[in-house]
């Protein structure tokens, strides 16, 4: 492991809150009982991770913006110099005024556009193309009042990233809101820019990794445990933002300082099997998403 007077993980989650209002056919049931982080306990947290990383994600499962303290909690990570970074379904921006004022520290904001299949009037009351309309002005106003990034997120696209008829109406309501003269479409898997600090991200469907799926890879390696981590609400610290029921729980955040949670035995053993193109875990046998790190590490080659 790298020393640690510097910032060694690029970006940890947190998950706030394991609560949703959606229930999205791409997000697995979640069999933990439904919690929400304290302030006080998001403020220890932050304490305990800062020296360690510049960048904090607010999910892993759950909606963010449910959070009645979310305004409080990004304004900690602002006073602590901690760039705040969100993934949301996109439907509680109108109800949420908070995100009509310039937000310091709020760095990027994602929204899972691919969410449309649980976007029914009768759960969040919201026509599917007021539910875009909304998610479009969030984030034109991002673009021209603030310095905060929007991304918006298609990561449904099948294996032969084809696009769907519902894909198709997205794109279509989003080229005549932004203006633009083209339909943005998939370029080799980079993100298409659509106006300043916005942008729309493609990416195929991937499975939530489960120890009850097959195994897919005995060899492989991934960003999770190396570069970036995962708090679960509980406190529970996880290799990486898959490992939503905690299976390969390193320690937990309210009950051992994050200094010796990073340096112990099974933590090391991950990394020292990552470095070995090993994976050591069995919930990481079973992780499809990790095969993109293996493609990336070969055409580095």
């Amino acid at each position: 492991m790298k020393t640690m007077d510097k910032k060694i993980f690029k970006r940890i989650y947190v998950e706030i809150t394991n609560c949703c209002n959606l229930a999205c056919s791409f997000c697995p049931q979640d069999p933990r009982k439904k919690m929400t982080m304290t302030l006080g306990q998001f403020s220890h947290i932050i304490k305990e991770i800062v020296p360690f990383t510049d960048y904090v994600y607010l999910h892993i499962k759950g909606e963010p913006l449910l959070h009645p303290d979310l305004p409080k909690m990004l304004a900690l990570c602002h006073e602590n110099k901690i760039y705040a970074n969100i993934t949301t379904n996109g439907t509680l921006f109108e109800k949420n005024q908070y995100f009509k004022t310039p937000i310091p520290g709020l760095r990027q904001v994602n929204i899972s556009l691919h969410s449309f299949d649980a976007n029914e009037k009768e759960r969040t009351g919201l026509s599917f193309e007021e539910y875009l309309n909304q998610c479009f002005r969030q984030a034109e106003y991002f673009s021209e009042y603030t310095k905060t990034i929007t991304a918006f997120r298609l990561w449904n696209l099948q294996p032969d990233t084809a696009l769907s008829e519902e894909n198709k109406k997205i794109l279509e309501q989003m080229k005549e809101f932004f203006r633009l003269a083209e339909l943005p479409l998939p370029q080799g898997g980079r993100g298409v820019k659509i106006k300043e600090n916005i942008y729309l991200n493609f990416d195929k469907e991937f499975v939530w990794p489960d120890l009850s799926l097959p195994i897919i890879s005995e060899e492989g390696y991934c960003h999770g445990g190396m570069d970036q981590l995962g708090i679960l609400v509980d406190g529970r610290v996880v290799p990486c933002c898959l490992d939503q029921n905690g299976v390969i729980a390193l320690g937990n955040i309210f009950e051992t300082p994050f200094k010796e949670i990073i340096e112990g035995e099974r933590l090391k053993n991950l990394q020292k099997g990552f470095r070995q193109r090993c994976l050591k875990e069995e919930l990481c046998k079973k992780c499809g998403y990790a095969t993109r790190f293996v493609a990336a590490k070969k055409k580095e080659r």
